[in-house]
């Protein structure tokens, strides 16, 4: 980082053009547009240009950097806290933190709780401490309710007169959906959920010894002798041979005819297919009681199919006496995302305000934000609210990210049955060095037969399509792709997406579509590939898919992040020199979205304020139409010495306390109180939000 600023600094030199009043400086060196393409400097016309600002003494820098982190240090130490000080304070009653239901209905009665409420139930002292509203209207006037924030919302003046909240926000109920459901996270948190069709799928593929079944052994007689030498474990009435099979049989055919709707999920109208079986953590988690699975399991089946027979022999297996369950199996809805456009999971800045922002300029397929396995399954409400949807994104999938078949096949059981998505995508490409290590994310790229294993347990849980996100191969150099992608459709993924770039190269360099298209050609007919990476423009869009027929389609990531329009670019097949207002409209839904979506009261602000001041770091590199001499402009291209906008690349390269101050007021408007200098972190960050 250190040396491209270093080279920037050089290369701006060249750049810069003396204003037209003054003279010309003979000295400087002035680039034809295509010898600064060449450099990856983007060529900004001449006219735009302004010298760089006169530089100070360096004695004097760093005098006044010392003093600065001398007296941030000074203001950290005075108030650095431990965090049971800090958890105590959170527990006591502040006037500021006034109980929800208090506030929604402005009657003290009204909490449940009472004296035992952990919030404030001081009405005056509230109006007395709270700081003052906001300019403009409470982003839930429109709805068909009140706010639901009631005193609490900082734009209460805004609420009609009269208007008590005595119910949940109408707009906000049912605009989004996927929450976690308190009954189940408890189960969660007990380790008490049970998860059949994960468990079942597990023992056929002989990945789940005894010690990890969640069926426990109720064998009051001696086990056969038959089934005790069988690769899997069944319970008292053979419930893992029944599910196992019965998955089996019920496996999707890809060779049904199928028709395409509208929103591009494949279905067939020839038969109505089976009734999806309920698991029996839906039959039996309220009771507590011990599920029999086989009952269940044939219980649906009689409803669904009348006329079909079940029998069950001696060894425990499960036939059946009608033909029509061989002749017409359960089948999968598959997604056809053949020219559609396809925002990529962001993480961080690929929140659920920025995918609703992206779906009003055109975007078709919307994936949640990264979500770990292991603290879904722990019922981490701040994983759960990863995997939640607007009403307005109708094709939906969300990512998770694991490194055992057992953790993804039960994490993706569950959200089959919590959630209401339309495809599953499994991480197998992020870098994070913390998911790397734990052999998740691209650590997969180097263990193909548990990418085997992952894939198989995943796709034979659930009926929904799983797709795949991988990158090129884990060193630089090394593509392994290539030679698995042909097994990847045979392991039962229904779509990869091609990241062209190792892990090793992280977001370095341009991305090797040259080898997607490679790895495309070689793919299966029912794989569908889909490539990422360096996706600018509608013209880069265009290439992409002209050089390669086979590609289905093209994720756009940071592409979006700099220039959300680029949706519409693409369907309108044209440059949008879009101007400063239109931008700025754009940040103003943005920003309506987020107070809907994390609240309009103070702790809802600093979210939504938090979240914006992200994605405003990547905007920041976006380089209007008319200011270029060639287009479109290119993803890696830096920008010059312009000083038109502040450069936030170069300054994060900086390791001067004064450049990351100025970044702190440039994002937040001031420096932080009790801000501190620390450039060995920032790469981490910086990495950290950069991740698709």
């Amino acid at each position: 980082m250190a040396e491209s600023a270093a080279e920037l600094a050089e290369n701006t030199t060249l750049v810069v053009d003396q204003p037209a009043s003054q003279p010309s400086n003979p000295n400087v060196t002035h680039r034809t547009p295509e010898e600064l393409v060449a450099k990856a400097i983007a060529p900004v016309k001449r006219e735009f240009l302004s010298p760089p600002p006169s530089r100070t003494n360096q004695n004097d820098t760093d005098v006044s950097d010392a003093n600065a982190k001398a007296s941030q240090s000074s203001v950290v130490a005075k108030e650095k806290k431990s965090k049971r000080q800090l958890k105590r304070e959170r527990r006591q009653k502040s006037a500021l933190h006034l109980c929800p239901e208090v506030a929604k209905t402005e009657d003290v009665s009204s909490c449940a709780y009472g004296d035992k409420c952990r919030f404030s139930h001081d009405i005056e002292a509230l109006k007395a401490e709270k700081p003052a509203d906001l300019e403009g209207k409470c982003p839930f006037s429109t709805g068909d309710g009140p706010c639901p924030y009631g005193l609490a919302c900082r734009f209460y003046g805004t609420h009609e007169d009269g208007v008590k909240g005595n119910s949940t926000n109408v707009l906000g109920k049912n605009s989004e959906i996927n929450g976690l459901n308190k009954d189940v996270q408890k189960l969660l948190w007990k380790n008490k959920m049970k998860f059949p069709k994960a468990d079942a799928k597990l023992k056929s593929l002989g990945l789940m010894g005894p010690g990890n079944s969640k069926f426990k052994r109720q064998d009051d007689g001696e086990v056969d002798q038959k089934s005790a030498n069988d690769s899997h474990v069944t319970n008292e009435n053979g419930c893992g041979d029944v599910a196992s099979n019965l998955a089996d049989k019920l496996e999707c055919s890809l060779e049904v005819p199928t028709e395409e709707n509208a929103n591009g999920i494949i279905t067939t109208d020839d038969i109505r297919p089976l009734k999806r079986v309920k698991s029996i953590t839906e039959e039996k988690q309220c009771s507590g009681e011990e599920a029999n699975g086989f009952s269940i399991l044939e219980k649906d089946l009689e409803n669904s199919c009348p006329g079909a027979k079940l029998e069950i022999t001696s060894d425990g297996a499960l036939t059946e006496t009608d033909g029509s369950l061989k002749t017409h199996p359960r089948e999968k809805k598959l997604i056809d995302f053949r020219g559609k456009l396809y925002l990529a999971p962001l993480t961080t800045v690929g929140n659920l305000p920025f995918r609703r922002v992206c779906k009003v300029l055109g975007a078709d397929i919307t994936c949640g934000e990264m979500a770990m396995c292991t603290n879904l399954l722990q019922g981490q409400a701040s994983e759960w609210a990863l995997l939640r949807r607007h009403s307005s994104e109708d094709l939906f999938g969300v990512q998770v990210c694991g490194a055992y078949p057992d953790t993804v096949a039960r994490t993706v059981e569950l959200i089959d049955q919590e959630c209401m998505v339309d495809f599953i995508d499994i991480n197998m490409g992020c870098p994070i060095d913390i998911v790397v290590n734990r052999g998740a994310g691209s650590s997969l790229l180097t263990k193909p037969m548990r990418m085997k294993s992952v894939i198989n347990a995943a796709s034979g849980t659930v009926d929904k399509p799983i797709t795949v996100k991988v990158r090129t191969g884990y060193f630089e150099g090394k593509n392994r792709i290539d030679s698995l992608i042909e097994d990847i459709g045979n392991w039962g993924a229904n779509a990869v997406t091609i990241h062209g770039r190792s892990r090793q190269q992280r977001y370095s360099k341009l991305a090797d579509w040259d080898y997607i298209y490679q790895c495309a050609r070689k793919a299966p007919e029912s794989l569908q590939v889909l490539g990422n990476g360096d996706i600018f423009s509608y013209t880069d869009w265009n290439k992409r898919k002209s050089d390669c027929p086979e590609l289905s389609s093209c994720m756009i990531a940071r592409g979006a992040l700099i220039k959300p329009w680029i949706f519409t670019e693409i369907k309108g097949q044209r440059h949008w020199d879009i101007s400063s207002g239109e931008r700025l409209d754009i940040l103003k839904d943005y920003v309506r979205f987020g107070l809907e979506h994390w609240g309009s009261d103070t702790k809802g602000v600093e979210t939504t304020r938090h979240f914006l001041l992200e994605w405003l770091s990547y905007t920041c590199r976006y380089i209007p139409v008319g200011l270029l001499d060639i287009l479109p402009q290119q993803i890696n291209w830096r920008p010059p010495s312009y000083y038109g906008r502040d450069d936030l690349e170069t300054l994060m390269a900086s390791d001067s306390a004064a450049d990351w101050i100025r970044i702190s007021e440039i994002l937040l408007g001031k420096v932080p109180d009790g801000f501190t200098f620390a450039p060995k972190h920032k790469s981490n960050a910086y990495d950290r939000a950069e991740n698709g």
